[in-house]
C-alpha cells in the first residue's frame, strides 16, 4: 500500500460551543450594529439564558466581564490587533473583528490561561464566523498571546514625555479628545487625571435608592452583601453580582436603580434656600425617570407637587412607570421644555438634567466613549442653552433652578450657564453656592457648582449648578 493510500483525511470536528463565549458575541454584535447599550442589551440575553438552563451565576458573571471589558478597552485592543493584522482594521469583517476583541481581552486583561483563551476564541470563530475565518483568529491570537499587556502598551503607545494625551488615551482606553476635555474640567498633574481614567475603567457597583416614603435604607441593607452609600442617605449599593429586579422593592417600584452622584443632585435641589411658598416642583427632563421618582417622593413629603416632563412619548412612559405609586400628587407630561406648555414663573423648584456627551457615565457605558465625536458639542450646548432658558423662565422669582448634566466637559457645563446667565433679558438670576447643600462630601472644589469625580466620590461624574430667580 502506498504512503499517499495509507493516510486518511481527518475527520471533520464540529466545534464546541461556548454559551458563554456566544452570548457575548451577540451583545457586541447589538452594540456594534444597532448602536444599542451594553447595559441595556445584556441582562435581557443573559435572563433568557439562564431560563434555558445550564447557564449559572458564574457563567453570568465570565458574560458580563467579557462584554463590558471588552468595549472597555476597546481602543487599546484596537492598537494592539492593528499591529498584528497585515491589512488595516477597516478591512477586517467587523463580526470578526468583535471575536478578535473577545480574544484580546481574554489574553491581556483577564487571568484566563494563555492557551485556553486563544482555543476558546477559535471555537467561537468556528460557531459564529465559519472555519476559514477561524484560522485568521488563531493566526493572530497567537501573535496578540506572544506579549502581555504591559509589553504591548510600551510598543504601541507613544512615550508620555513625547505627547502625554495620547500615551494617556492608549494606557487608559480613552479617546485622545475625551482624555483632553477629562483633564480640562480636571486640572491638576498626571496622577490625578491617571486616577480619574483609571476609575472609568472599573465596573462600578449597582446602587439603589430608597424612595422616601415608600422604603428605606435599612429595608434595603437586608439584601446580602448590600451596603449603605457614602453620601446620600438613600443609597444601597448591592454586591457584586446583586440582581436589583430581584428585590422585593425594586419590583413594586419602592426603590429603584440609581447612581449615588444623581440622587445628590436631586437632594441638593430639593434642600437648596429659596423664599416663598414652596409648592410646585418641575423636572424639566424627566426620562428615564431615577430623579423624577427621588424628587416626587421628597416633594410630597413637604406637601408638595411635582410635574415631570419629557419631550420623547416613550420615555414620558418609563417616568410614568418609576413614579407609579407615589404617594404625594405628581403629574408626568410629554412636552418639550424648550417650548413649555406651562406659563412663566409657575413653579417653585426646577430641575433640568439636559442631554449631554454622557462622559461623566463612562464606567456605565462603556461604549459611548468610542460613540461620542468633539463635534457633537455643538447640538448639545445649543439644546443645553434652550433647556436652562426655559427652566429660569418655568420658575418664579424668588425659586431656584438646578442645572445638572451627568459631563464634567466644561464646554456643556460652566460655559452653558456663563452663557445663559449673560444673555438674560427681563429677569435676573444668582448663582447659589451648592456645596453646603452636600454635608459630609469632600474634594467639592472652590464652587459655587459642584463637580463629583468617579475617582474622588465613587459616583457617576455629575454636575450641579444651583441658580436663584431674582426678579
Amino acid at each position: 500500500m502506498s504512503s499517499r493510500q495509507s493516510r486518511q483525511p481527518r475527520p471533520y470536528r464540529r466545534p464546541r460551543r461556548d454559551p458563554v463565549r456566544i452570548l457575548a458575541f451577540d451583545a457586541l454584535r447589538a452594540v456594534a450594529e444597532r448602536g444599542a447599550y451594553a447595559n441595556l442589551v445584556l441582562p435581557p440575553l443573559l435572563a433568557r439564558a439562564k431560563e434555558s438552563g445550564g447557564f449559572d451565576g458564574r457563567d453570568a458573571a465570565l458574560a458580563t466581564e467579557l462584554v463590558y471589558g471588552t468595549l472597555r478597552r476597546q481602543g487599546t485592543y484596537d492598537a494592539v490587533l492593528a499591529a498584528c493584522v497585515d491589512r488595516p482594521l477597516r478591512d477586517v469583517d467587523p463580526p470578526v473583528l468583535d471575536v478578535l476583541s473577545l480574544g484580546a481581552h481574554q489574553l491581556l486583561g483577564t487571568r484566563i490561561p494563555g492557551h485556553a483563551a486563544v482555543s476558546a476564541t477559535v471555537e467561537l470563530a468556528r460557531c459564529v464566523v465559519g472555519d476559514g475565518r477561524a484560522k485568521f483568529v488563531n493566526a493572530v491570537l497567537r501573535r496578540v498571546a506572544a506579549h502581555d499587556l504591559d509589553t504591548w502598551l510600551d510598543r504601541v503607545a507613544p512615550p508620555y514625555d513625547d505627547d502625554p494625551e495620547a500615551h494617556l488615551a492608549l494606557v487608559h482606553a480613552h479617546p485622545r479628545w475625551v482624555v483632553s476635555a477629562l483633564w480640562d474640567a480636571l486640572g491638576g498633574g498626571r496622577a490625578e487625571i491617571e486616577a480619574l481614567l483609571a476609575a472609568d475603567n472599573e465596573r462600578p457597583r449597582v446602587t439603589l435608592a430608597a424612595r422616601p416614603g415608600r422604603s428605606t435604607a435599612d429595608e434595603l441593607l437586608k439584601e446580602p452583601g448590600a451596603e449603605p452609600g457614602r453620601w446620600s442617605p438613600y443609597a444601597v449599593r448591592l454586591a457584586d453580582g446583586g440582581e436589583p429586579g430581584a428585590l422585593g422593592a425594586v419590583h413594586d417600584g419602592r426603590a429603584g436603580v440609581q447612581d449615588e452622584g444623581s440622587q445628590l443632585v436631586a437632594l441638593a435641589l430639593a434642600n437648596a434656600p429659596l423664599t416663598g411658598r414652596d409648592t410646585r416642583w418641575l423636572d424639566g427632563c424627566a426620562g428615564p425617570g431615577g430623579k423624577a421618582a427621588l424628587l416626587a417622593a421628597l416633594a410630597a413629603e413637604r406637601g408638595a407637587a411635582l410635574v415631570a416632563a419629557e419631550r420623547q412619548p416613550h420615555r414620558a412612559r418609563l417616568v410614568a412607570r418609576a413614579l407609579d405609586g407615589n404617594p404625594g400628587p405628581y403629574q408626568v407630561v410629554t412636552a418639550d421644555s424648550t417650548r413649555p406648555a406651562w406659563r412663566p414663573g409657575a413653579f417653585d423648584r426646577v430641575l433640568v438634567d439636559v442631554p449631554c456627551t454622557g462622559l461623566g457615565a463612562l464606567r456605565r457605558r462603556p461604549e459611548s466613549r468610542w460613540r461620542r465625536r468633539p463635534e457633537d458639542l455643538d447640538g448639545l450646548v445649543t439644546l443645553q442653552r434652550k433647556l436652562l432658558r426655559g427652566a429660569l423662565a418655568a420658575v418664579r422669582p424668588g425659586g431656584v433652578v438646578g442645572y445638572a448634566t451627568c459631563s464634567p466637559h466644561l464646554a456643556e457645563t460652566r460655559l452653558v450657564v456663563g452663557d445663559v446667565l449673560d444673555g438674560l433679558t427681563g429677569m435676573t438670576a444668582e448663582r447659589l453656592d451648592a456645596r453646603p447643600l452636600l454635608p459630609g462630601v469632600p474634594d467639592l472644589g472652590d464652587g459655587p457648582d459642584i463637580q463629583l469625580w468617579p475617582h474622588r466620590h465613587g459616583t457617576d461624574a455629575m454636575h450641579l449648578t444651583l441658580l436663584r430667580r431674582t426678579a
